[in-house]
This record gives C-alpha cells, sequence and structure tokens, in this order.
C-alpha cells in the first residue's frame, strides 16, 4: 500500500481539495477554500498547511470569528448547498466566537465546516493560555459548546483518526437532509503531528446527490386530495430552491390554478408577476397569502420546516376539516402539525403529482380564481401604497424599500437578516429571479447581513450584491467589510438608521410597555434610564475610514443618485439612510406567540396578557 506523509493539517487540506458532489449529472468541486484567522491552537499547524502546502483551496482572512463562519454559511446556501468554505479559528474565545455561526448554519441547514484549535491532546503544557479547566472532567474544553449546534462533532486526539473523522464529517455536510455545521477540534499538538497516511485517502471522492422520488401511493393520496378541494393552497419553503424546482412550482401552480404563498427561505421561487403568486405567509405574509391559508381545505407544503412565523404560531391554518401535506425529503418536517408527510424531493414530487392531476384535466374553480386576483390586486394597492408613503420628517422605511425595489434590477441579489427589514421585505418585496432574495430568517441571526452578502458575493461574482441592515444589527457585527475591501469583493450596504433596535421597541411598545433599553440615546440622569437625546453616529464615515465608497441620503433624491453612484463604483460601498422609527409595516391580523406577563403594576401590561389569552384559545394545539 503506498503511503504519503503527512502532518494532521496538511492532509485535512489535500483531502478537502478532492471532495466533489454531483447532482443530476452534474459535478462541483465541493470545497471551495478556507476562511481563517490564525493565533496559538491553528497558526503553526492549518496556517503552515496552507502557507506550504500548495493547495488549491482559496484563503480568506477573516475579521471575526462569527462573521467569517456566516460568511462562509451564505456562500454555501447560495451555492443550493454545493459548495462550502471551511473556517479555522484558534483555540478558546476564537473558537467559541464561531458558536453563534455554528448554530445558524444548523438551523437553517446550511453546511459549514468548522476546524477551531483545540487544547493540547497531550496536556504537557496544560492549562494553556486560554483554557478552561474543568475539574470533574478534564476531557473538556470550550469547543465542547460546539455539541449542541452542530450536526456532526469530532475531536482528533491522534492523527489516523482523521480519517474516519473527515468521511463522517463529509457524509454529513453533504446530506441533503441531515446538514448543519460540522465541527472537527484539532489540538494544536496533534494538527503538526506527522503520519503515513493511505495515499487512496486522497483519491478524488464524488458525493451523490439522489433525488428522493414520491412513492406511487403518495403520489395516488396527493391527487386525491387535490382532486377534492374547493380551495387548495401551496406554501412554498427553501426546500424549492435546493431542489432546483422554482420554474417546475411556477408551471405546476399556473396550469392548476393552485396559488403559492412563500416563507422567508422559499420567497424568489415564484415570480412577483405570476398569476399565482400570493408573497409571503405567516406573521411576516401578506393579507393575501394569509387569507387564502385560512380558509384552505388543503394545504400543499413543499420543503418547509414550518417555524412558528410560516404557520403564525399554529393559528394561520383555520379550516376545520383541513389536510396538511408535506412534500419533502426529511421525515421530522413531513410530519409537522399532525401532517400527511410526503418523503419525496420537491421537484420530482411536483412532476409526478402533475402528471396525476393532468389525468383528471384538474384546475380550480373560476370563482376561487377570481377571488385569487381580487386578492392579489387589492394586496399591490397596499404595496404601491406603502412603497409611496410620505412624511413629512423624514423618510420611511417602507419608501426607501420602494425606491430600492424599483431601482435594483433582477440580477441583483438582495441579502437581510434581522429586525423589522425581514417584515417589510417577505410582504413588500417584489422578486422575479429565483434566488435573488437572500434571507437568515432561521435564527433571525443579527450581524449576519455584511458577511452574508459577502459569501452571497463569493458565490455570484458577477450579481451586483445589496444587504439590506439595520444600525443596531450593524453595531452588532460588520468586520467582514473589510475582508470584502481587503480582496476588493464589491458588496454594497444600505444602513437603515432608526436610532436603535426599532423592531423589537415595536415589539415591546405593544405589548403594553411605554419602550425600554431599545433606543439608542444617552442616559438620562433623573430616571436612570435611556431616554436622554438620541445619540448621532457617522456610519458613513467610519465606513469610509475602512476604504469603503459612502453616502449619506437624507432624501428620495440623494437617495436614488447614491444608489446610481454606488452601482458605478468598483469598491464596496455604504449608503446611510435615515428612517424614522415606527415606520415598518404592520402583521395583517396575524399572531405571534410572545407571552405577556401574568400580573404587572402597569395596566396596559395586564391589558395585553388578556388579549394573548383570548388568541391563544384560538390557537390548534399539536
Amino acid at each position: 500500500m503506498k503511503k504519503i506523509r503527512l502532518t494532521t493539517a496538511q492532509s485535512l487540506l489535500k483531502f478537502l481539495e478532492q471532495q466533489y458532489v454531483e447532482i443530476d449529472g452534474i459535478e462541483t468541486p465541493f470545497v471551495k477554500g478556507v476562511f481563517g484567522i490564525f493565533g496559538h491552537g491553528n497558526v503553526t499547524g492549518l496556517g503552515e498547511a496552507l502557507e506550504y502546502g500548495k493547495t488549491s483551496l482559496t484563503y480568506l482572512q477573516g475579521h471575526n470569528e462569527q462573521g467569517m463562519v456566516h460568511a462562509a454559511t451564505a456562500f454555501a446556501k447560495a451555492s443550493n448547498r454545493l459548495q462550502i468554505f471551511a473556517c479555522t479559528s484558534s483555540i478558546g474565545p476564537g473558537a467559541l466566537n464561531m458558536v453563534t455561526g455554528a448554530a445558524t448554519a444548523t438551523i437553517n441547514r446550511i453546511p459549514v465546516l468548522l476546524l477551531p484549535g483545540d487544547i493540547f491532546a497531550c496536556r504537557q503544557p496544560d492549562p494553556v493560555l486560554q483554557q478552561l479547566e474543568v475539574g470533574h472532567d478534564y476531557t473538556i474544553s470550550v469547543n465542547d459548546c460546539f455539541k449542541p449546534v452542530s450536526r456532526y462533532f469530532d475531536r482528533i486526539l491522534r492523527a489516523e483518526q482523521l480519517m474516519q473523522a473527515l468521511i463522517n464529517a463529509f457524509r454529513v455536510l453533504t446530506d441533503p437532509i441531515d446538514t448543519g455545521a460540522v465541527t472537527i477540534a484539532l489540538p494544536q499538538d496533534v494538527q503538526t503531528e506527522a503520519y503515513d497516511f493511505p495515499a487512496s485517502f486522497f483519491d478524488k471522492k464524488i458525493h451523490y446527490i439522489d433525488r428522493m422520488r414520491l412513492s406511487t401511493r403518495a403520489v395516488r393520496y396527493a391527487v386525491d386530495k387535490l382532486l377534492h378541494a374547493k380551495n387548495p393552497f401551496i406554501v412554498a419553503g427553501g426546500g424549492v430552491h435546493y431542489a432546483y424546482a422554482s420554474e417546475v412550482l411556477r408551471h405546476f401552480s399556473n396550469e392548476f390554478k393552485i396559488p403559492v404563498a412563500e416563507t422567508q427561505a422559499g420567497k424568489s421561487a415564484m415570480n412577483a408577476s405570476h398569476p399565482m403568486s400570493v408573497g409571503g405567509i405567516g406573521v411576516t405574509g401578506t393579507e393575501t397569502a394569509n387569507k387564502l391559508a385560512k380558509e384552505a381545505d388543503v394545504i400543499l407544503v413543499i420543503g418547509s420546516r414550518l417555524s412558528d412565523f410560516t404557520t403564525s404560531s399554529k393559528s394561520g391554518f383555520k379550516h376545520p376539516s383541513l389536510s396538511l401535506l408535506h412534500l419533502n425529503i426529511s421525515a421530522m418536517d413531513a410530519n409537522k402539525m399532525d401532517g400527511t408527510p410526503l418523503l419525496g424531493d420537491a421537484r420530482s414530487g411536483l412532476i409526478a403529482i402533475a402528471e396525476g392531476l393532468r389525468a383528471h384535466q384538474y384546475q380550480t374553480s373560476m370563482h376561487y380564481q377570481n377571488k385569487i386576483q381580487s386578492l392579489r390586486a387589492s394586496w399591490q394597492r397596499e404595496i404601491d401604497r406603502l412603497y409611496q408613503l410620505p412624511a413629512s420628517e423624514g423618510n420611511t422605511q417602507t419608501a426607501v424599500l420602494g425606491t430600492l425595489n424599483q431601482f435594483i434590477t433582477s440580477h441583483d441579489i438582495i441579502v437581510a437578516a434581522a429586525g423589522s427589514l425581514p417584515g417589510d421585505l417577505h410582504r413588500l418585496w417584489q422578486c422575479e429571479k429565483a434566488g435573488s432574495y437572500h434571507l437568515e430568517y432561521g435564527f433571525s441571526c443579527m450581524g449576519y447581513e455584511v458577511a452574508g452578502g459577502l459569501g452571497v458575493k463569493l458565490a455570484h461574482p458577477q450579481s451586483e450584491v445589496y444587504v439590506f441592515v439595520g444600525d443596531g444589527s450593524y453595531l452588532m457585527l460588520h468586520s467582514e467589510l473589510f475582508t470584502a475591501i481587503q480582496e476588493k469583493i464589491k458588496i454594497n450596504i444600505i444602513l437603515f438608521n432608526n436610532q436603535g433596535y426599532q423592531c423589537i421597541h415595536h415589539l415591546q411598545r405593544s405589548h403594553g410597555s411605554q419602550g425600554f433599553g431599545n433606543e439608542f440615546r444617552y442616559r438620562c440622569h433623573d430616571t436612570k434610564q435611556l431616554k436622554g437625546n438620541p445619540i448621532v453616529i457617522d456610519f458613513a464615515k467610519y465606513a469610509a475610514s475602512l476604504g469603503a465608497m459612502t453616502f449619506h441620503a437624507k432624501n428620495t433624491q440623494e437617495f436614488s443618485q447614491a444608489l446610481i453612484n454606488a452601482r458605478e463604483s468598483t469598491v464596496s460601498t455604504l449608503i446611510e439612510v435615515p428612517v424614522l422609527p415606527g415606520t415598518m409595516s404592520n402583521g395583517y391580523d396575524t399572531f405571534w406567540r410572545v407571552d405577556v406577563a401574568e400580573c404587572s403594576t402597569e395596566h396596559k401590561v395586564t391589558e395585553a396578557y388578556q388579549q394573548a389569552q383570548k388568541k391563544l384559545n384560538e390557537v390548534k394545539l399539536y
């Protein structure tokens, strides 16, 4: 047997560059590169391998460990999970900074490979700098915090263990159901140790992603349910994108005249101009979609994990004899809310169901079709109203989005994550091209946006990428803007400055509070609360100091010109737009369960509690 002597770190990189995925006969190199921030624990191991190993993998310097994991996650999502970046960090705080990013990837079921440095396996220099000593269990390090947020976790204590660990890691990374963050903790001494690895371990490996076909029984069941439905309805989730099923779904809904609503992950699967597209579903959804969902007697859910925002905390689907069908490759998701699982790939499943419906020359009634069109027209008037909403004292958030929606082309991609922007975007944003809408809303992780924009741009270098971010989220994490500038990778940041965490401020006030701790204000010394004057931050000047081209747009005219200038720029840009607090769109009679204090000295809180209890009595329990 031929053998190659390499360090653990060197062999890891050599293995990574030989991994490929194949779907529908198309082969893709799976690992694009490595994000890294070096320190003790990885600089002399993986650092040496990247410097001298003659690897084909791209190395990108991160500037915050959480940020680089977000960038890697966004890259994998924008690549439809067919390519990934690995992320390496030092031990201790460097490793722990990646935990939030790991959770974000796992919750959204996006593959990302994390390679945190770890303490010495030999234990001889213990305790080393940044080591957590656990007196009752000396096998524990801070990297054990990755276990609950990883789909696979391993710690390499001997060089030869790497072979089985990587086989298991790529089993998970390339699994369309069981994927997420994969963490392989690498003690700093083991990274540098050499071993005679079998040469065959570094042979090219193709991981095949085969489409799961619906059973004949499942097809018959779905067809029968739809044939007898008066008000059928479709919910499109992220699985539509990963199955490359957008075009099939558009044809399916048009042929059989069934309305389609989208989750945050599914949005852009349908084009807004499609006659059967009814927009976002749930708490952040459109009035059209939520009205139709409440009256639907058969709902076909495609590739969604049915979060509380999608189902309006299980209050959104109200038909007394509702049949809930789940077309999904995940049995866990397909059994949610006591629905009927249709275990199969979204694309092949829709094609099979369409053949069954076509045999019966099926189509929904003209009465139902007319109702859909009437609701669509009504909602379009509401979009137009909000997009043109005037304000005498400044910019409204929805009007700024209207200007953006008119300016951005179908080839551009928008990125957002947290705060009030996802609600406005889900309800109001008009998409035409699949994949042009990139929202992280499984974890709603503040700080994802800028790093996410970098990841999306890496996946789609020919597209203009626009990051929509609030001032609160931008302050939490924007370090990968410097990575974008450093690597000459252009992203465009639209910073909505409303001087605080206004989304949560709005939620707080709607549940009885007068507003506490959510606006960026100076402390008022007579009350000891943050109720003084607003704090003025010049975000444009700060971004300019990093090397970005920046603009401050006080009104629509300045904003429109700034967008034109930003598009013409060859470097990353930031446009700061002041927006009035509280000018986001509302929930349109939907319910999101946020429990309220059962007793309080404030009567408004007590009233909010009583109102919440009334809503809870309407919710179906599962």
